[in-house]
């Protein structure tokens, strides 16, 4: 296999990401034929968007129900610009977005860093500050994503558009039954789904251990403190045909809250 040059596939997805295109296989003499080829790539696009050092990362299909809904066996992780993360609550512009979703899931912020390499869970949550409730903002800009193939996913970050989250409401995180919260997604105020920690790779930890050995980690560096990670959508995508306010909970953490207008 001939040496991987990422720079052009990078290129071509951010062009294709600021004419708000839908994302088609790349040509075969650019595109990422690996998942590690495809981490590199998205790390290039990251340098090329002021975000060589993310304000976080996301990591997606990590339950069953999300791996079935998108066809894949394995989790994927992107980084996060930091102008695209909120704090509580986000106002956002509806026809911003492409076929937007939104997700709910639960985040870390990290208060020490994690080198890129193997890490268990223990070792994982010895790592983290704050447990927190998200909403992650994606766009459903591909098409048959077999066509397209998991390398390109990796490196056009996964979905991932923005990101809304929480804050412990001065709880201590580790007394709670992190790895059996139950989360719920409202629309407009009526819930929509539901689902628990449980199902995000059997614990939440078990997917921050996972991202810390994942190629998408290993082409950035390792992750650093103050950084925030989305740990899964404990429910498939709601995708939306208008605007809306979603509230995702995890009770006993603060809501979230995202209104597109």
């Amino acid at each position: 296999m001939t040496a991987f040059d990422p720079g052009p596939a990078a290129a071509a997805l951010l062009k294709i990401r600021r004419a708000r295109s839908l994302v088609e296989p790349l040509p075969a003499g650019i595109a990422p034929r690996t998942e590690e080829e495809g981490s590199v790539t998205q790390a290039t696009l990251a340098a090329l968007v002021d975000a060589a050092r993310p304000a976080g990362f996301k990591v997606g299909a990590t339950g069953r129900r999300m791996q079935e809904y998108l066809g894949v066996d394995h989790p994927i992780a992107g980084f996060m610009e930091a102008g695209n993360v909120h704090q509580a609550r986000a106002d956002l512009r509806f026809a911003d977005f492409i076929h937007p979703g939104v997700e709910c899931e639960v985040a870390v912020r990290l208060a020490r860093d994690m080198p890129p390499g193997p890490c268990t869970p223990e070792q994982a949550a010895a790592a983290v500050g704050d447990f927190i409730a998200g909403i992650e903002l994606v766009e459903n800009r591909y098409g048959d994503l077999q066509t397209l193939g998991t390398p390109t996913l990796v490196a056009d970050q996964m979905y991932h558009a923005a990101a809304v989250i929480g804050d412990q409401g001065g709880l201590d995180w580790r007394s709670l039954p992190t790895g059996a919260l139950r989360g719920r997604i409202a629309i407009d105020g009526a819930e929509r789904d539901q689902g628990i920690t449980t199902d995000l790779m059997g614990h939440p930890m078990n997917g921050l251990a996972w991202l810390a050995s994942s190629p998408v980690i290993a082409a950035f560096g390792g992750m650093k403190a103050g950084q925030v990670v989305m740990l899964g959508s404990v429910t498939p995508p709601v995708w939306l045909d208008a605007p809306a306010t979603i509230t995702v909970t995890f009770d006993p953490l603060p809501p979230v809250t995202l209104r597109l207008g």
